[in-house]
């Protein structure tokens, strides 16, 4: 499963990651791309739910 974080987003005072990463459908077996916008700090924990 490949993972990775692609952009860096700023919003007035806030900054914000941009993370997207790729995980294998249980139903049909392809791979699909999940985003998700979010806090730098929050993005380890995200990518490594599964």
């Amino acid at each position: 499963m490949a993972k990775k974080s692609v952009a860096s987003l700023q919003t007035g005072s806030k900054r914000l990651t941009k993370a997207i990463r790729m995980v294998k459908s249980p139903k049909t077996g392809a791979y699909v791309f999940e985003e998700a916008i979010m806090a730098p700090d929050q993005v380890n924990d995200w990518l490594n739910k599964k």
